[in-house]
């Protein structure tokens, strides 16, 4: 009897061990030609990352208006240990405090769309053990970020084979004097076609059937009626996607939950 407690008390502490296994976190600088600086990216490899020669998906994942690349792992550290429970590499990009993640037709020093979408793609996957194609990455994002992550996946359909939001400012037209939208696309009456063309709702015509897509937004969100006209969009135009709405409001308690959904969503669509 001893000798079975010992026995499980070891297979127990074993298993504690590999759940608990840290992932990698590292700091990558990537040059932007287009803007002419340097950006920091948080990058987090799983813990068998440098004992293996796997090439890995990866999940981009954007943080919202006022925060930066620190953001993920600060505000929602577990997501150090889904990137060893996904195997999957996470990258952090700093979107600026408020680029909402596209080329400002009006400031030229804000072209985020080229840097996440071009410029950061090609800095990580020469530095990392990639996957090196659509197939092979997702891009997600709160709030900001969430908007960020359909507007890019949307455009660049060649770059992502899948992308979510997690209450994201999927339309920007109902908010022409917040987070500093008007600064990159100019005041709302004197420029109406850079708001219409910039906001999400009005790129699914841009959408083919490969992009896999999942949208996540709470009730209490005042981002979620817009959320809920892009998935009746995407209904009426016969667009597949997975859409959820729960009880939750715009903040980090929701976001913390919601990505697990979102990782397992991807997951997914990676094995497959």
């Amino acid at each position: 009897m001893i000798k079975l407690k010992t026995t499980l008390l070891l297979l127990t502490i074993h298993v504690f061990f590999i759940n608990v296994a840290t992932s990698q976190v590292d700091t990558l600088m990537v040059f932007s030609k287009s803007m002419n600086k340097n950006i920091p990216n948080m990058v987090i490899t799983p813990d068998n990352y440098a004992s293996n020669n796997q090439r890995l998906p990866v999940l981009y994942l954007l943080h919202g208006a006022g925060g930066n690349f620190k953001d993920w792992i600060s505000k929602a550290p577990l997501v150090k240990q889904y990137a060893n429970d996904f195997n999957i590499m996470i990258v952090c990009p700093d979107g600026g405090v408020t680029s909402w993640y596209f080329d400002s037709p009006i400031d030229d020093q804000m072209k985020y769309e080229t840097y996440v979408s071009n410029e950061l793609i090609e800095g990580v996957d020469k530095n990392y053990k990639t996957i090196p194609n659509k197939n092979g990455r997702a891009i997600t994002g709160l709030s900001m970020g969430g908007h960020g992550a359909l507007y890019l996946a949307f455009k660049h359909q060649d770059v992502w084979g899948a992308t979510g939001s997690m209450s994201g400012g999927v339309d920007i037209r109902p908010f022409p004097n917040n987070w500093d939208i008007k600064k990159r696309l100019g005041t709302y009456p004197e420029n109406k076609e850079n708001w219409e063309k910039n906001s999400v709702i009005n790129l699914v015509y841009l959408l083919d059937a490969d992009l896999k897509i999942i949208i996540d937004c709470g009730y209490d969100d005042f981002f979620f009626d817009d959320n809920k006209r892009l998935h009746d969009k995407l209904v009426e135009r016969n667009i597949a996607h997975d859409y959820i709405e729960r009880p939750g409001t715009h903040n980090w308690n929701y976001w913390t939950n919601a990505i697990k959904y979102q990782l397992v969503f991807f997951n997914d669509t990676f094995k497959r």
